[in-house]
């Protein structure tokens, strides 16, 4: 299980993830990552704890799928939130083959997407105009 600390409730922050973090795909699964958010939900100075959350659409398959693939997902994450910046925002989307996935799969397109993530990025080649 997810410790509640480490989970993504709130409809803002699913969206501040998505829009305005930086994407990964993969075959089974798109991760967004926005590092270093501070929650707006939590007073004084403290960075919170990274934070995940989870979207398995109908696409993915009945309630039985989608609630094994969530599982799977969430106990993917728990293991590796050592790994993110505090304060990060990380939203997991499946894609429609994650229902057919072995667990392997998951964790090897999850761990691809979080290490190309968690790169340094990009700089501007044109020295970027501010």
């Amino acid at each position: 299980m997810l410790p509640t600390e480490h989970r993504l409730r709130r409809r803002e922050d699913f969206a501040a993830a998505v829009r305005r973090g930086r994407r990964a795909g993969r075959p089974l699964l798109v991760v967004h990552l926005r590092s270093g958010a501070t929650d707006p939900h939590v007073p004084g100075e403290m960075v919170p704890p990274a934070r995940a959350g989870f979207v398995v659409s109908k696409a993915i398959g009945n309630a039985v799928v989608r609630n094994k693939v969530q599982r799977r997902l969430r106990h993917l994450v728990r293991d590796r939130l050592d790994r993110l910046p505090a304060g990060s925002l990380v939203v997991v989307r499946a894609l429609p083959g994650a229902g057919q996935a072995e667990y392997e799969a998951l964790a090897h397109d999850l761990d691809a997407a979080l290490q190309r993530l968690l790169r340094t990025p990009r700089r501007d080649p044109g020295g970027g105009a501010p």
